[in-house]
């Protein structure tokens, strides 16, 4: 008999957990540990969504790396702290840009892919919360049902979200809430 897969909340990193830094209307991502700020009411999302049973996978474009904006160093100085501070399964991170034409780095679904691989999880059955068109599309293709924070960035806007939101914390409510009415079974 096959174990039943299980679900996912794939999470952006900088504006949906932490606070992006916005230059110009266009978010970026903290320069340094200090700079690192949780947005409010992120704690309790994640609670939320792992009492429901939920895995809590961050999957994050970190292309300031390849880029040499950002070091390495910096990046998974930020990734141990969450890992440590919040009720994470897992943090992925894609350090391409778009001319490295990788599978990982967002819009592409490579990154939740490749976790759905690992930890067996059901796509259709997940969901995907972003702040940028990238998260969404990525959301979209792999199967997921999407939330997009919508913080009036200076950028494309994603097309098709299944629901907009202001916060994670919104999200995980309207996620909670369809797992409630059974449409967070299969295809939703």
């Amino acid at each position: 008999m096959l174990a039943a897969k299980r679900r996912a909340v794939f999470l952006d990193r900088d504006g949906v957990i932490n606070q992006s830094v916005v230059r110009e209307g266009k978010p970026y991502p903290p320069a340094s540990l200090a700079e690192l700020v949780l947005l409010p009411g992120v704690e309790q999302a994640l609670d939320d969504l792992q009492r429901h049973g939920l895995l809590l996978i961050v999957v994050t474009n970190q292309p300031d790396v390849a880029t040499g904006a950002q070091s390495l160093e910096v990046v998974e100085e930020i990734h141990r702290h969450l890992k440590e501070r919040l009720k994470l399964d897992d943090i992925r991170a894609c350090y391409h840009v778009d001319r490295d034409a990788c599978t990982c780095r967002k819009p592409k679904p490579g990154m939740l892919q490749e976790a759905a691989q690992e930890w067996g999880i059901d796509l259709s059955a997940s969901y995907m919360v972003g702040d940028r068109w990238r998260d969404i599309e990525a959301g979209q293709v792999a199967g997921c049902r999407t939330y997009f924070i919508d913080y009036g960035y200076q950028e494309r806007r994603p097309l098709g979200a299944d629901e907009e939101v202001s916060s994670l914390l919104e999200a995980s409510a309207r996620i909670i809430s369809h797992l409630a009415t059974g449409s967070g079974q299969g295809q939703g």
